[in-house]
C-alpha cells in the first residue's frame, strides 16, 4: 500500500529547483513519485514504505534547499 506525505521545501524558486529536489527524493528507497507545487512549496511524495523525516531532509538538504519544520 502507497503511503502519500506532503512536505514543505524553503528556497526553490524555478523549474531547475523543482528538477532538482524531485531526483534527490526520487532516489530514496520505495520512493513511487514525487510532486512539487513551486509555488507553495508543497512536495508530497509517494512511497511504499513511510519516509523517515530524517532521509527526506537529508535528500532536500542534497539538493540544496531547505526542509520547513513541520
Amino acid at each position: 500500500m502507497a503511503v502519500t506525505s506532503t512536505y514543505t521545501v524553503s528556497g526553490m524558486t524555478c523549474g531547475h529547483c523543482v528538477q532538482a529536489v524531485t531526483s534527490e527524493l526520487s532516489e530514496l528507497p520505495g520512493v513511487a513519485g514525487v510532486e512539487i507545487d513551486l509555488g507553495s512549496g508543497a512536495v508530497t511524495v509517494t512511497s511504499a514504505e513511510p519516509l523517515t523525516d530524517d532521509a527526506v531532509r537529508a535528500a532536500v538538504d542534497e539538493a540544496g534547499y531547505e526542509l520547513a519544520n513541520a
